[in-house]
């Protein structure tokens, strides 16, 4: 079954009887869903022994996807970012087999540059052979140069809700990685229980479903409600 996760593990009031009362909140959202998206390492850094304790805090097929921190994305801007991207990866190696994707989120003013791009992507995979998603805003992003550049190294798009430039007819196999960002508020609308049965139908046994939708407390329960729905199918 796809992997239906949320931004962080904040569990709202109004779906904590899905979970049990007590433990830690991660140790509680694990037990219901197998990944969460961490965005917090877009910000900042975490010790080595916080990554520890969320490996040891989880079961063995729970995963965590991670955003790529912002001096990568949005201050160097793909540009020279070997040494970064190194140490991010060492940052996150106590997770060990826990890593799931790593989420690389461009900027809305950065353009596909095939140059940039092919030097970046090589760097990255140099030095990591694991899944990378990622997610663009700028329309430049929709040639088929950056389709084909991102499949050359097995860079796997995201198809966003709202969809700033990749639409749901871009792909012709399952989506790999799908962020919920909430329709028509951003971060705080709810999805109703049709727009969570559409998304579900484009999954894959091996896809992820990322409910970002956090601000209003929506994504826990759009989550329980699509892992009901992918239950149903």
């Amino acid at each position: 079954m796809p992997v239906v996760a949320t931004a962080a593990w904040a569990i709202s009031k109004s779906v904590a009887h899905h979970f049990p009362a007590h433990g830690t909140g991660l140790n509680r959202y694990a037990t219901v869903l197998r990944g969460v998206e961490i965005n917090s390492t877009f910000y900042r850094h975490h010790r080595l022994s916080t990554y520890a304790r969320w490996a040891a805090s989880v079961p063995d097929d729970f995963r965590f996807a991670l955003k790529m921190p912002k001096a990568i994305t949005h201050e160097r801007r793909l540009n020279k970012i070997a040494p970064l991207f190194s140490s991010f990866l060492e940052e996150i190696s106590p997770l060990g087999d826990k890593i799931g994707p790593l989420l690389c989120q461009l900027p809305a003013s950065l353009s596909f540059d095939a140059q940039l791009g092919d030097t970046a992507f090589a760097e990255m995979r140099a030095r990591y052979e694991g899944q990378i998603v990622i997610e663009v805003r700028h329309k430049s992003w929709a040639a088929p140069a950056a389709v084909d550049m991102l499949e050359q190294y097995g860079i796997d798009r995201v198809l966003a809700d709202p969809a700033p430039v990749w639409q749901k007819s871009d792909f012709t196999q399952a989506p790999f990685y799908i962020r919920l960002h909430g329709t028509p508020k951003i971060y705080y609308s709810s999805y109703c229980d049709d727009d969570i049965h559409e998304f579900a139908t484009l999954l894959a046994a091996e896809s992820w479903c990322v409910f970002d939708n956090t601000a209003s407390g929506a994504a826990v329960e759009n989550a329980l409600t699509m892992i009901k729905e992918l239950r149903r199918e």
